[in-house]
């Protein structure tokens, strides 16, 4: 119980009742030497260390996941790598084809996983079962049926669809060089330029995060969150008897239907639905009612509008699905007091202040649109960064000081501020909340260097570094001495782990080329830019992994890797971005597809094979699609067809402007314009402080004990292009899922709570991709009232607090 404790007693994730009675076990002297006294107390606590020891602590980890393992089970058959490629070609073409999308559209894992099922099943049934012999090899067989489509096949497949679905980090870049408006550089429409950095960038961080799994992975507190509904939604769709029993529900019902029943239900409704707020009824997603009213009232529309306002106080903005999750989807996070509440209460502080900002003119806000992730100019206007380069794309001061300097709008200005405060906020967080799990997740990396070393089996040592019911499980895998066949139907005790060399390689590949990718085209930037970004991920990588691991929320290294590199390469653009892509990418390492292998006892190879190919796959098909993309007409500008107005591009293209060709010392150094936003980095260290000062004065505050610094300000971080509406509608969401139906019908929701999430979204993505490319591509319009409403007055054009004559600056 001690060592639980140290583990777990500031984990929000662990129960609060459960830490109290520990606490009070452990501080009570007379019950450890009078146990009979305290029979009952005792009892429990026994229980606790038994679910503990032999299980997860946690209980939806209980809930979902085996704590039995048999090897047995075939998991590399052709038909799991046959429907991972498909997978894996279809999240990513989707996925990019709308990544340009506001909002945004994508295929997630867990429609991949549903849609894979009736297939897996179809296959199982239909195909027969015969023997094949795998061309070049020693005579292996393969059978083409290899009997029922099981968990462990379903899983890889999920594995391979989840890598896949992440896109290239370097498309943003891209999309900044090619564009017209932007820097016009026509050589990155190089297909080989696009799919060698697309190649690095999508491989890098492979190599970290196979070094780093005994610290984000195997203990017990990194339950990844993100990956949790995946695990879940595969125990629904592979059942036991016991999990299909009927549950009682609301209002005294008796639910018996079956969860993929449920799912085709549920999804069918969202298909049909969907049509109404994206198509027939745009009013419904822009649901900014109370500007109707008024539609060219500045200070109401600020307040309240969605679109070109704060959207604060509308407590109805959208019955747009897709809008509703586009921040946290509420309905699968593992903690919502502890993700979607935090980061919706940071974005609304944030919002209040905005208005302070704006309405005082601070920074010459009032001439801009008050929500924009634009840079502009002293004119009002988009800056032309055009006329601050030379004939190389380099600064030039000259027509720098002849043009303008960068103004930004109210709310990306503060969330550059918040950008840096998140900073210093997560590695203060880690030091005062998780020393015991850093040194106890590097303590058992070292011990693993040295095991591996070891030529004998040393029980003991194994059992000492695996301390979790699942690393006992997976330890299995490290006892043969077998070669891993790429398909068997059959396997057993055959698949050993991954030796970091294999990780070690992948960086290196990676690497080599992402040199090429710059030394081979007129870039003017030097290739140390990609060893200096994976030496700026090796610094932060444990605490934005560990705060990741517990709380669902990715921190990037993207503004802070922007502030370093345009120190480095002030004014180069491309080579700031090239150092902020490195940066970036290698934090965002691939360890939720390792927890799910880790949960569900996949072989640790195949898993990697699987990452490793549809890695690959993701890379083709992505260059293959942007390619395409570049060339459609108005592509990110505001007269952009289907809504592809780039929102990420122009954050990027912002980004670019500020941080590469201006640099950073001219816009927050001693007499930069916005230098006192670098109080951001004091703030962070600060806030943390003293929210740990008074959960340390009241360590037994179960509200206290949910509030996350780090998640409030990951919050904050939403706001510009996308208002408080966009964040707002999880809320009630999140409160009817997971604290009424679940604190009151405990199996209703564990029933049926992952599977609504994932059909849902299912039903949106696929009925987005349905009037794409029919109603949509045609360009059929349905003009009326429910169609225009939602983009007349500040809605349609924002407004500002001050104008402009024609020729006049401020």
């Amino acid at each position: 119980m001690k060592q639980v404790l140290a583990e777990h007693e500031n984990d929000p994730n662990f129960h609060h009742t459960t830490i109290q009675n520990i606490k009070a076990f452990l501080a009570n002297e007379d019950m450890m030497r009078n146990p009979d006294r305290y029979e009952q107390a005792v009892d429990r606590i026994k229980l606790e260390a038994a679910l503990i020891t032999t299980n997860s602590p946690y209980a939806e980890v209980r809930a979902n996941v085996d704590n039995h393992d048999d090897p047995s089970v075939p998991v590399s058959t052709i038909r799991a790598w046959t429907l991972g490629c498909l997978f894996s070609v279809l999240l990513s073409f989707v996925n990019q084809l709308f990544s340009i999308r506001q909002p945004y559209i994508r295929f997630d894992t867990n429609i991949a996983q549903l849609l894979s099922y009736p297939l897996g099943k179809c296959w199982e049934r239909w195909l027969p079962s015969y023997e094949m012999t795998i061309p070049f090899t020693k005579g292996a067989k393969v059978n083409l049926n290899p009997g029922p489509f099981n968990k462990k096949e379903h899983m890889l497949i999920a594995i391979m669809a989840n890598t896949s679905k992440s896109l290239p980090y370097t498309n943003f870049m891209i999309w900044t060089q090619v564009l017209p408006q932007y820097f016009n550089q026509q050589y990155a429409r190089s297909t080989g330029y696009i799919f060698l950095n697309a190649f690095a960038t999508n491989f890098i961080g492979y190599g970290l995060a196979g070094i780093m799994r005994n610290v984000l992975v195997r203990p017990s507190y990194c339950i990844w969150p993100t990956v949790f509904s995946t695990i879940a939604l595969n125990a629904a769709l592979h059942p036991s008897s016991e999990s299909e029993r009927c549950v009682r529900g609301p209002m005294g019902t008796t639910w018996s239907m079956s969860r993929y029943r449920f799912f085709l239900y549920t999804f069918s409704a969202m298909f049909v639905y969907f049509w109404f707020p994206n198509y027939l009824f745009q009013a419904l997603s822009y649901f900014s009612w109370m500007t109707w009213i008024a539609p060219d009232n500045l200070k109401l529309n600020i307040l309240t509008g969605m679109q070109n306002g704060l959207g604060l106080f509308n407590p109805l903005p959208t019955f747009d699905w897709n809008v509703i999750t586009y921040v946290i989807d509420p309905l699968f996070q593992m903690m919502p007091s502890f993700t979607t509440f935090n980061a919706v209460a940071g974005m609304f502080l944030t919002g209040l202040i905005v208005p302070f900002v704006w309405f005082t003119n601070t920074w010459n806000t009032g001439f801009l649109p008050i929500i924009s992730n634009h840079v502009h100019d002293h004119f009002g206007k988009i800056y032309n960064v055009s006329n601050t380069l030379d004939s190389r794309g380099m600064f030039d001061r000259d027509k720098y000081a002849q043009y303008s300097r960068p103004y930004l709008s109210a709310t990306r200005a503060l969330s550059y501020g918040w950008n840096f405060a998140i900073y210093t906020a997560i590695m203060t967080r880690v030091v005062l909340y998780h020393r015991p799990q850093m040194v106890m997740g590097f303590r058992s990396f070292f011990k693993n260097l040295r095991f591996r070393r070891k030529t004998t089996t040393d029980h003991e040592a194994k059992e000492e570094q695996y301390s979790d019911v699942h690393s006992r499980l997976m330890s299995m895998y490290s006892e043969s001495e077998s070669r891993l066949h790429l398909v068997h139907p059959k396997p057993s005790l055959t698949d050993r782990v991954v030796p970091e060399w294999w990780f070690f390689i992948i960086l290196a590949i990676s690497v080599v080329m992402g040199i090429l990718g710059i030394v081979l085209w007129p870039t003017y930037t030097s290739p140390a830019v990609v060893l200096y970004g994976i030496l700026l991920c090796l610094i932060f990588i444990v605490p934005i992994g560990v705060t990741a691991s517990m709380t669902g929320l990715e921190i990037t290294l993207n503004v802070l890797a922007e502030f370093i590199g345009g120190v480095i390469v002030e004014g180069n653009a491309l080579a700031m971005n090239f150092f902020k892509s490195y940066g970036h990418v290698t934090t965002k390492a691939p360890c939720p597809e390792l927890e799910a292998d880790h949960h569900r006892q996949l072989p640790p190879r195949v898993t990697f094979m699987g990452q490793m190919l549809a890695t690959l796959i993701s890379t083709i098909v992505c260059t293959g699609v942007f390619k395409f993309q570049i060339d459609i007409k108005d592509v990110c500008t505001p007269k952009a067809s289907m809504r592809f107005f780039c929102p990420g591009p122009n954050t990027f293209m912002t980004a670019s402007v500020l941080w590469g060709t201006i640099g950073p010392v001219k816009v927050f150094g001693k007499d930069g314009y916005y230098k006192w936003l670098l109080m951001g980095f004091p703030i962070g260290c600060i806030l943390v402080t003293l929210v740990w000062m008074l959960q340390r004065r009241w360590p037994d505050s179960r509200m206290l004990r949910q509030v996350n610094v780090v998640v409030a300000i990951a919050g904050s971080l939403s706001w510009a292009p996308y208002s408080f509406s966009y964040a707002w509608p999880a809320v009630p969401f999140a409160w009817f899922s997971w604290i009424y139906v679940r604190g009151r019908h405990l199996d209703f929701w564990s029933k049926y709570n992952y599977v609504l999430s994932a059909s849902l979204s299912a039903g949106v993505a696929i009925s987005a991709i349905v009037m794409l490319f029919t109603v949509q591509w045609a360009g059929i319009a349905v003009n009326w009232w429910g169609n225009t409403q939602p983009y007349k007055g500040c809605e349609g054009s924002p407004c500002l607090l001050y104008y402009l004559a024609e020729g006049e600056h401020f």
